[in-house]
């Protein structure tokens, strides 16, 4: 069972641990202290909830239905193109800091909404948690094992960038260090989107 557990525990780590959208909105949230908890409590949920779904063959319905990861996959594109362009353009105008403009913060609402979007629109997220992870996890001497262990993952690695992002905030609050944040953020979502847009998706090498 320990076995199972480690397993589960280092193939989501390791998975998870790619910087993609989610991994920068989440990080861009907690250096600026803005719901970055909320943000990290919703990913951990949908990681567990689809390591679960996966394990219970939701995987074989989503492939009977491939026209709805292509679907998937276009909303991601620009989904992920809007918040590039968002990005670029708070480099263009700057930012005061952190915490100089509290008027200027974004409502939870729109933080939980965005978070959901760059969740749940982004195809490869099915791909790895009701496809690739599950294969794997049915190899195991106890699946239901290796779920507890890809959701320890998802909880630890959240739960750190959330922890670390806000912990560096103070020596992140300059307006400079926003211009860079926001680009690297922008570059990162407008690389994601490309590679949607323009190479599909890659399913698991099983």
């Amino acid at each position: 069972m320990l076995t199972s557990y480690l397993t589960g525990l280092i193939v989501c780590g390791g998975i998870i641990i790619a910087i993609g959208a989610q991994n920068a909105y989440i990080l861009g949230q907690a250096i600026r202290r803005e719901y970055h908890w909320h943000c990290a409590g919703i990913c951990m949920t949908a990681d567990i909830l689809l390591f679960t779904a996966g394990m219970f063959g939701v995987n074989a319905a989503l492939m009977a239905v491939p026209e709805a990861l292509d679907v998937l996959r276009w909303l991601g594109v620009v989904f992920l193109g809007w918040l590039a362009l968002a990005a670029f353009y708070k480099v263009a105008t700057g930012r005061k800091g952190l915490g100089a403009d509290a008027s200027a913060a974004t409502s939870l609402r729109v933080v939980v909404l965005t978070t959901l979007a760059v969740t749940l629109l982004n195809p490869q997220v099915y791909l790895d948690t009701l496809l690739l992870i599950p294969a794997i996890g049915a190899q195991q001497e106890s699946p239901a094992v290796f779920v507890a262990g890809a959701s320890s993952a998802s909880v630890l690695w959240f739960g750190l960038l959330a922890f670390g992002g806000a912990a560096l905030s103070p020596w992140l609050a300059s307006p400079m260090a926003w211009r860079f944040i926001d680009g690297a953020i922008g570059s990162m979502m407008a690389v994601i989107a490309f590679h949607l847009a323009s190479n599909g998706l890659s399913g698991p090498a099983v």
